[in-house]
């Protein structure tokens, strides 16, 4: 009785970090959002980096340079050159669609997982999240709605983002086993800051102090629904945890309203209603569990 009431807070506690986590990354997306127009993206992801270097300043302090020992560099530095282009992506994506749009295709990442997990990991795919697969890419279909027969850039630009954006998750599985959730983060911002720091210099322009205080915020964000993401399946599997993530459509979806005015139509609200279906499905399916 004991281990269950356990394991139920255990899972409370984990599912509210989750929707804490997904705050902070919409408020990320909603600051971007608010300064793509006027800053080149390059820049707006540079500048998350570097800061979020800055901010891990103190915990690295507090715990000395044991703390980010590693013995798996390489996979911290693909993940960071990975992460660079997702990141730049997703950025991009904030700055050109409806939050929510943004915020649903992000959460597309699922149904790439398994199949990039299969092809490096070698990990079997159930029937269930192959069905998940399907439901899901069929709701990315409603969520593109080709126009004049040309498809949305944002929208694949965001869905390139996303499937990235999985093959760097994938990576952190590779590395679990023996680095922490902050060294993870610590390497990330480490190594994206220098990937990203000749991009940006090509469209480099004065920052103001306005938005040196509007990125510190997207940093300060970013960094955080990373922290409160990584301690969050460190309380329980997650295949429970996983559909929590899909707050942050939610979330997009009523800031972008309230904010800018965006409303959503009805074939993009068909395509959150199926990816929602399959995303649900693909990290609750048997085997979620084991891989948590």
């Amino acid at each position: 009785m004991h281990s269950t009431l356990s394991m139920q807070r255990s899972l409370i506690i984990g599912a509210g970090l989750i929707l804490i986590s997904e705050m902070f990354l919409v408020l990320s997306g909603m600051t971007v959002k608010y300064i793509a127009d006027d800053m080149p993206v390059q820049m707006i992801v540079f500048f998350r980096n570097f800061l979020g270097i800055l901010l891990l300043v103190p915990w690295l302090m507090s715990n000395g340079l044991s703390a980010i020992r590693t013995q798996k560099l390489r996979f911290h530095f693909m993940r960071a050159g990975v992460g660079v282009v997702a990141m730049t992506c997703l950025f991009y994506s904030w700055g050109h669609l409806p939050l929510a749009q943004a915020a649903l295709i992000k959460q597309t990442a699922p149904f790439f997982i398994p199949v990039i997990a299969l092809i490096w990991l070698g990990e079997r795919i159930s029937t269930m999240v192959k069905f998940a697969i399907v439901v899901g890419f069929l709701g990315t279909v409603f969520v593109l709605n080709p126009q004049d027969g040309a498809m949305n850039l944002a929208v694949l630009i965001a869905l390139a983002g996303a499937m990235l954006g999985a093959l760097a998750k994938v990576t952190i599985r590779r590395m679990r086993d023996s680095e922490s959730p902050q060294r993870i983060v610590f390497y990330f911002a480490f190594f994206s800051a220098i990937l990203s720091a000749g991009p940006a210099t090509l469209v480099w322009q004065p920052v103001t102090m306005i938005q040196l205080f509007w990125l510190l915020v997207m940093a300060a964000a970013s960094t955080l629904a990373q922290l409160f993401l990584s301690k969050a399946y460190g309380m329980a599997p997650a295949g429970q945890l996983g559909p929590f993530t899909y707050g942050s459509v939610a979330f997009a979806a009523l800031m972008g309203w309230w904010l800018w005015s965006e409303s959503l139509e009805m074939n993009t609200i068909a395509g959150i209603v199926l990816i929602t279906l399959g995303g649900v499905l693909a990290v609750s399916g048997p085997g979620a569990k084991a891989k948590s």
